[in-house]
This record gives structure tokens, sequence and C-alpha cells, in this order.
């Protein structure tokens, strides 16, 4: 099995119907034969077309269950009003201001959770290596299943705890195997985390990091069915999948990220999503990465005093623990649409808003749109998606520009108390009053004039 990325480039819908079946229909021109999407991204749009970057799974030819589409919508009836619940994501890979190293939108996610109820986040937010400051009203959900949760075809339900099973690389040198092991020895001593194994692949899987035309961070996995085969066999010994295996990237590039003060796309992101995408999709199970070292080498480099949003790696050597953290209560995957209406599930119907930077068109922010479900777009959070999101047809009252996350927090009250936004700002507009005149009686009163 190969995971790999591929460019398209799609015309501007000019029809007023659903953007989410536009997209479905277009891509699906362009796909081989065996070829899935496991992830979606539009990374530019201007007035002729989308520039779409699309993660693709091959070779999926004797998988005993064909997995659903990442477009799969189904449209939430109601909007349960009981709680306020918020869904942020950073999208990974993009080279997000404010999320785009690691772990650095934890302060932002702490930030908006104080004005929800529940927030649901994505490990992109919060990982940060040996540090997992995820809220305590928070869910810690892979990124995928955020978008299928507000596609509306996934709920979820909060665990006491989960099984967490280890899948690592058996690296050539022991040392950095040995990390591994010791995280989740770590894990087990400290959380009480149930880690019921730790399986070392042998051969692994193979993982690059590349960089997309538009400057956002991808990449290309082979060997798949190696993984594949593992989660398989081990099918009832886990509820959570954690992930360390290697990921080529050159020392070089390695040390040119670190010193560059944050302007250099984190370059293991993107690679790092696309593998737990397709686990989440194939085994609807909760999973995150956490990638290797290559060599004891990086780990002796002489980094300096890096930026402070690369810190967290900087004083790691597995960048495990986050990942053990996160996946010890992240909710359990409901698939039945029956049991959507339990009272113990979350759906779509309870998402309050979505928090993203601005520029992030992909299915959570389609699919929000077309649930109806207000979308926060966060103007500090410079990253490298070039859309303007106010050229999407959501409904009046439904799209919000923030300045910044203490901004956003502004607007998640306001949509929760349900106060208005222009009616605490000044100045005040006049109230808008309009004549309607009815014709037929107009042309009576005329007609008994006559």
């Amino acid at each position: 099995m190969l995971l790999t990325e591929r460019e398209i480039d799609i015309p501007i819908s000019k029809g007023s119907g659903s953007l989410l079946s536009y997209f479905e229909q277009a891509i699906s021109k362009h796909l081989d034969s065996g070829e899935i999407p496991v992830r979606f991204a539009v990374t530019e749009s201007n007035a002729t077309s989308y520039h779409c970057e699309i993660g693709l799974l091959a070779g999926l030819d004797n998988w005993p269950v064909n997995p659903c589409s990442i477009f799969d919508f189904d449209k939430r009836e109601i909007e349960n009003s009981d709680k306020f619940n918020t869904v942020f994501l950073v999208p990974t890979g993009i080279g997000a201001e404010i999320g785009g190293h690691a772990g650095d939108a934890t302060p932002a996610a702490r930030l908006l959770a104080g004005a929800c109820d529940t927030l649901i986040t994505h490990p992109n937010v919060v990982n940060a290596s040996d540090i997992n400051e995820l809220p305590e009203n928070g869910l810690y959900v892979e990124g995928s299943v955020l978008a299928q949760l507000l596609m509306g075809t996934v709920g979820l339900q909060k665990v006491r705890a989960n099984r967490v099973m280890l899948v690592i690389d058996k690296h050539i040198d022991s040392r950095i195997s040995d990390f591994s092991i010791n995280a989740a020895s770590a894990a087990r001593t400290t959380l009480g985390l149930d880690c019921p194994k730790v399986i070392m692949m042998d051969p692994p899987i193979k993982m690059r990091a590349e960089y997309s035309g538009s400057g956002r961070a991808v990449g290309r996995i082979e060997y798949f069915e190696r993984l594949c085969k593992v989660l398989h066999e081990n099918r009832t010994e886990y509820d959570a999948i954690a992930l360390a295996t290697i990921t080529e990237v050159s020392k070089e590039i390695q040390l040119e990220y670190f010193g560059s003060h944050g302007e250099m796309i984190n370059p293991w992101g993107g690679v790092e999503a696309m593998l737990t995408h397709a686990v989440s999709m194939l085994f609807g199970v909760a999973s995150a990465h956490a990638p290797m070292l290559e060599s004891v080498e990086m780990l002796e480099a002489a980094l300096g005093v890096v930026d402070p949003r690369m810190s967290a790696e900087a004083v790691s050597a597995c960048f495990l623990h986050c990942v053990l953290k996160g996946l010890y209560k992240s909710p359990k995957i409901i698939t039945d649409r029956m049991l959507f209406s339990h009272p113990g599930v979350l759906t779509a119907a309870d998402v309050s808003c979505l928090v993203i930077p601005e520029g992030c068109v992909g299915l959570p922010s389609l699919a929000a749109m077309e649930q109806g479900i207000p979308v926060i777009a966060v103007r500090e959070n410079h990253n490298c998606m070039k859309n303007d999101l106010a050229e999407l047809p959501f409904e009046k009252g439904k799209f919000f520009i923030a300045e910044n996350y203490l901004e956003a927090v502004g607007i998640m009250t306001a949509l929760k108390e349900g106060v208005t936004l222009s009616s605490v700002r000044r100045p005040l507009a006049d109230t808008v009053v309009t004549c309607q005149q009815d014709e037929s009686q107009v042309e009576k009163e005329v007609e008994s004039k006559g």
C-alpha cells in the first residue's frame, strides 16, 4: 500500500449546489483505479479555479472492507443548544503562526476552552513532545475523525480510559527504540496507562517528508500494508493506536528548521497526518504519531536556544509522551447512527462553532458551512493557505473574522449568549424600517376611487 500526495486544479463552481459534492465529483475524475482520498485541502483559490492537494491511498484491492469516502456527508437536522461545544482546528503542515510547531497552540486551546462546555481539538494543537496540556474539558480527536464529526458521519463518546497499543519501528540503533519503550513504561507508571503491548515492526514502513508546490508539508509512505497487518492481527488488543516511526528528513533540513526562528514549516507534520488519517479511516480508532530520531547524531546536535515554539522538540529524545497522554482518554468513535441519539454521544448536532486560522478551506470548514455551524476565522494565525473564506456561500450570520484568539473568545461568548455582535459595537446602526404595500389592496382602492 502506498500513500502519496497529488495536486490538481478544479474550476470554480458556478452552481448553487453543495461544494462538498462538487469537489467529490471533480476529484473522482483525477483518481487512478484503486486510489481513495484520505486528506483534502484547497490551498489557493482565485476567480477561476481551486488549487487542491489530496492525500491518496492506493493498494486496497485485498482489504476486507471498503472504507467510507471522506466526502460522505449527513446534514444535521437540529442543533442542540443545551451545551456550547467548540471545535478548534489548526491544520497540520500549513506553517500556522500559532500551532505550526510543537504544541504552541495549547494556550489558545486553553483560552477557548474557558468559553465553552467542551473543546474538541486534535493532536497538532496540543502535542508538544513530552508535554500535553489538553484542557480538562478538552477531547483529543484525530484530525480526520474531527472532519467526520463535522460531516455528520461519526459521533464521539467519552471514555474513562483506553488500551493504547504502541507500534514502533525496529531501529538500527537500539538506543532509539529504547527511548520509545521507556516512554511507554513512564506513561504506565505516571498516568496509569493501559499499554497492553509494544510491537516493533521489522521491516518497518517507509515514511518520507516532502513539501508541496504551495509550501505545505506533505509526504510519501511506502509499505503501509506492514502496519495494517500488525493492526489487523492485534485488533482485539487495543482501543487506540500510538505510532512511533522513522520519518526521513535530511540532517540539513532538520538543522535548517530549528535554526529558522519559526519561519520554516515543520517538515514532519504533513506525512504524520497522512499516516494517522489512513489508520483511523481503516480501523475506526483513535491514533496519533510521534517521529523517531533517525540517528543519535541529531540528539547530540548543538541546536542552541531555539524559537520558543520549537523548544519542546529541542529538549525531547523521543517526542512520544504527548501522544500517549492524548490517546489515554481520547473518545471512542461511534459509527452506528442508531446510537447518535444516545445522551452520551456527541455528534454534529452538538457542535456550536468551529474556530480555524484564516484562509483554511478543507473538509472541516466546508462541512461546517453546509451544516450551518458558525465558523470563526482567526486573522492573526497566518499560514500558507491562500483562500478568502468570505467568498464561500455561508449563511448570513454564520461566518466571522476575529483578529486574534482573544477576540474569537468574545465572538464565541456572544454566540453562546445569543447576543448579536453589532449590538455591542458602536456606532449602532439605525433600525431598518421598510414599507411593504399589498398590491391587491392598492388596486382595489384605485378601482373604488375610479
